[in-house]
């Protein structure tokens, strides 16, 4: 039987909750910047050179996730430092759900939320009164579930 993971759905659920639903993908863009930073460090530790250019590339990902996030909100950077004044522990939460944790479990947890990441950006899209908006976040859910499938495929 395998170590239980930690959630994220569940850890992120109390956080979201307490956002404005406009602000939510703002907030969700926050943690894609995150996760992006997660991957440049875990491909600065691995030795493998196949493997640090895939975990860069869903560094990329993330990036580009968070900017079609940001693209469709005009005062995004606003919002945003309105959000991580609200959310100060949103830092330190994000890497205790990593810490101490072996590189394959990292990588699990990692794996899972993008792949709820990818039914979010769907299920947000669906709220979208704009095309704009709507076409920005139904783009976001392949790119997640690239960095999943990546994920997945890797044996550490």
């Amino acid at each position: 039987m395998g170590v239980a993971l930690p959630d994220i759905g569940v850890i992120l659920r109390p956080i979201l909750a307490a956002v404005a639903p406009p602000h939510v993908p703002l907030l969700l863009a926050i943690a894609e910047r995150m996760a992006a930073e997660r991957y440049r460090g875990w491909a600065e530790a691995v030795d493998d050179r196949a493997t640090r250019a895939g975990l860069l590339a869903c560094a990329a990902r993330e990036d580009e996730i968070a900017a079609l996030v940001e693209s469709v909100h005009g005062d995004a950077a606003v919002i945003q430092a309105r959000l991580r004044m609200a959310h100060p522990d949103l830092a330190a939460l994000n890497a205790e759900i990593f810490a101490g944790r072996p590189l394959a479990e990292q990588f699990a947890i990692q794996a899972g939320g993008e792949r709820l990441g990818a039914a979010t950006w769907r299920a947000l899209a669906g709220t979208r009164p704009d095309g704009a908006g709507r076409d920005a976040f139904r783009a976001c859910a392949p790119l997640e579930e690239a960095s999943a499938v990546f994920l997945e495929g890797l044996r550490v």
